[in-house]
């Protein structure tokens, strides 16, 4: 057996303890633990412990290099906390948030569930966090090198006529410090959020996004780019509708899917009549279908990020081939840990 099979079986049985012992608590008590607990191996340096070697393969998107095509979808760190543990693991590039203009606290709980007979995730978090000027401190404060994303949103309580001014507000305070801009449209657990993917106000949007990357622009000497996230739960006009907006504005990028509202193989399991957005497995093949027929869409002239189901290397490679230039993993990362990047840039051509 040689060091490299060695360590791999190492980190295995590390990841598989560790795991076993976090889906013992409720999927929330166990995602803030499994995150302090990060934090603290990271401050330790013996977060190489549950992670494998991770080859570079470099790529190109909205101008940026990303060291991999794997990154880590929002959600996972709203706040910024932990970034640097978070980036230790071998990500492509981190996206954190969703973050809104005023710190909120979420829905009730409980708001997040494992379904782990299907391998998926349910959630109605509703875009807890501190606010963006906390994350950006976080930012600011981080030794990561790395690519970073951050996703904003609307404040539960802003009217969704005036949700430009909230998404405005945060483009504002994100652009000095992100690589690029995440625009959240598509969670299920916002009242209204998904009515701002409609034609008309996603053009509002989308125009006054552009018109401030371009004030900013000139302020700052910098470029950022900001993509909009996607729900799977679109109809084939929306799809259209969203492809054309892109295509006309300029937009930098799309990511393609949110959760759904949808229940497909979970509705007899356990939890899997819970309220909120569903991740993981079963999102696969809805999620891939809305990517295909954007890509198709879209004409080549605006790339997208891939997200979505993707619970084992050849899940991304399906993405890839579908027209994804980069993915992203949440669910899949529980399930899986780190291992899942390594196997994803493994299969990657």
């Amino acid at each position: 057996m040689d060091l490299n099979t060695r360590s791999n079986g190492n980190y295995r049985s590390m990841y598989k303890l560790i795991q076993k012992l976090l889906f013992l608590l409720n999927a929330e008590p166990a995602h803030n633990l499994g995150l302090f607990g990060l934090k603290i191996l990271a401050k330790l340096g013996l977060i190489r412990l549950i992670t494998p070697k991770i080859q570079d393969k470099p790529i190109d998107m909205m101008g940026i290099r990303f060291p991999n095509p794997v990154g880590l979808a929002a959600g996972m760190d709203k706040n910024g906390d932990y970034i640097d543990c978070l980036g230790a693991l071998g990500f492509g590039f981190l996206e954190l948030g969703t973050v809104t203009p005023r710190p909120q606290p979420g829905n009730p709980k409980p708001r997040l569930f494992r379904i782990k007979q299907a391998q998926a995730i349910i959630n109605r978090m509703g875009f807890n966090n501190k606010g963006i000027d906390h994350l950006v401190e976080q930012v600011k404060k981080s030794r990561y090198n790395g690519i970073i994303g951050i996703n904003i949103g609307k404040n539960f309580d802003t009217p969704i006529d005036n949700a430009v001014d909230d998404y405005l507000f945060c483009f504002r305070k994100a652009y000095q410090f992100a690589d690029y801009i995440a625009v959240n449209i598509s969670s299920p657990n916002t009242k209204n959020l998904r009515a701002l993917q409609a034609e008309d106000q996603l053009e509002k949007l989308v125009k006054s996004l552009k018109n401030e990357q371009k004030n900013l622009r000139t302020k700052f000497g910098r470029y950022v780019p900001f993509v909009v996230k996607i729900a799977p739960d679109v109809t084939d006009a929306e799809i259209k509708a969203i492809a054309r907006i892109a295509k006309n504005n300029a937009i930098d990028g799309i990511i393609a899917t949110n959760t759904t509202i949808l229940r497909h193989g979970v509705s007899e399991l356990k939890y899997g009549q819970e309220v909120g957005g569903l991740s993981g497995k079963p999102l696969k093949n809805l999620s891939e279908d809305v990517l295909k027929k954007l890509i198709l869409g879209l004409q080549g002239k605006v790339p997208v990020i891939g997200v979505g189901g993707i619970i084992s290397g050849h899940d991304a490679i399906d993405k890839f081939d579908a027209g994804a230039v980069l993915v992203q993993i949440y669910s899949g990362f529980v399930y899986r840990g780190p291992k899942l990047i390594q196997e994803i840039i493994m299969h990657r051509k």
